[in-house]
């Protein structure tokens, strides 16, 4: 099955009690960045530290937090993976599924997707070995095996596109509330269109980053490229979305791999490693082997150091995503922007006067959090 896949598969699935965030949990070496990040609450005059900017953060993330918990569990809230209001319950069981030929129902799912708030949808094959092995609780603090519901053979990918004036002001509290905004969004969208699906009488499991790895499978399903920061670039926003995913036994045509010149730029480029605060984005070429035991090795690739990312994000008390800042991907959309990219899939050639261009026109650099509040957008 691996030889059938235009980009490496891992040889076997990730247990997520590895995953940085969970080691924190259990990890005795890293509790107390844990209880830095996950519960101390310190406020600063510095603008985009004052609890006026963690107010604004934490609210973004309320209906994650609150209703979804995708980054602490599977199968909760606003990502249960079955069930339907009974007030409607007939809708979906009344005549059956409804049955159409896949090149048919699928812009319909894709139509649906961005009504419910997706910025970009795609649709990809799943590979058994980017499902979750195991999942780790973080509520319960419970590590037990992890099984998707037999059928499911298509994953709806949804991208929701991040703000970009308050990514900017990253590390701050106000970027905190563009990522939390992208998380919250992310399980309104995938739960209604999950939703929809079951509706029409198919089977639906949304996930957020809880039960599979989320980039392979938004690769699979034509929306990106990983790169040099292990994020996924897009080609309409860089790597400034959140990605979460529908599993479904809705019979769709799958969208197939389109790279546009993100690895071959990546290798010129490496602002995210030059800017990253705790270094832990790579330097040099790819590589099989991670730096430690949260990175799943054995593909060619660049691996993030996840050890010295979480120190930052616990010494900064909010996640950095500076890397996404600095990306040279990470634009607006316009007639000159849509050009470079253009230049980018065509003319590798180029790449290192891009990377220079977009250091002497100044994107990528900080904005202050007052700068966000009083402008006018």
């Amino acid at each position: 099955m691996e030889n059938s896949w235009p980009f490496p598969v891992p040889n076997e699935r990730f247990d997520q009690r590895n995953e940085m965030f969970k080691r924190a949990a259990w990890d005795e070496s890293f509790h107390d960045q844990g209880v830095r990040f996950y519960q101390e609450v310190v406020f600063k005059g510095t603008s985009g530290y004052r609890k006026l900017d963690y107010a604004f953060r934490n609210a973004a993330w309320n209906l994650e937090w609150s209703a979804a918990l995708g980054n602490s569990r599977s199968n909760y809230g606003l990502y249960t993976w079955e069930g339907l209001p009974e007030k409607v319950k007939k809708c979906a069981e009344t005549e059956g599924p409804v049955r159409m030929p896949p090149e048919e129902m699928t812009p319909l799912i894709k139509k649906a997707a961005r009504f419910y708030g997706a910025d970009l949808v795609g649709i990809g094959r799943v590979h058994p070995n980017w499902i979750y092995s195991h999942e780790f609780n973080l509520v319960t603090r419970e590590h037990y095996p992890l099984e998707l519901p037999e059928g499911l053979k298509h994953a709806v990918v949804l991208a929701v596109a991040m703000d970009y004036e308050g990514m900017k002001t990253a590390p701050t509290a106000v970027a905190g509330a563009a990522t939390g905004l992208g998380y919250s969004r992310m399980a309104f969208a995938a739960n209604l269109l999950a939703a929809f699906i079951r509706f029409l009488g198919w089977r639906a499991v949304p996930a957020g980053n809880d039960t599979a790895l989320s980039v392979p499978l938004a690769m699979a399903a034509g929306l990106g490229e990983s790169s040099r920061m292990g994020l996924l670039i897009t080609e309409t926003f860089g790597p400034r979305v959140r990605l979460c995913k529908v599993f479904t036994d809705l019979p769709l045509v799958s969208d197939t791999y389109r790279p546009f010149g993100v690895t071959e730029f990546c290798r010129s480029c490496k602002k995210c490693a030059v800017h990253c605060p705790s270094q832990a984005i790579a330097h040099g070429e790819m590589t099989t082997q991670g730096p430690n035991f949260s990175n799943q090795s054995g593909i060619l690739k660049w691996y993030v150091d996840a050890e010295r990312c979480f120190s930052f994000w616990a010494q900064n008390r909010m996640d950095c995503t500076v890397c996404i800042r600095v990306c040279p991907f990470n634009k607006p959309q316009g007639m000159l922007h849509d050009a470079v990219r253009g230049v980018i899939r065509r003319y590798p050639q180029l790449h290192p006067l891009i990377v220079k261009m977009d250091d002497w026109l100044g994107y990528g650099r900080k904005t202050g959090a007052e700068t966000f509040w009083h402008s006018e957008n």
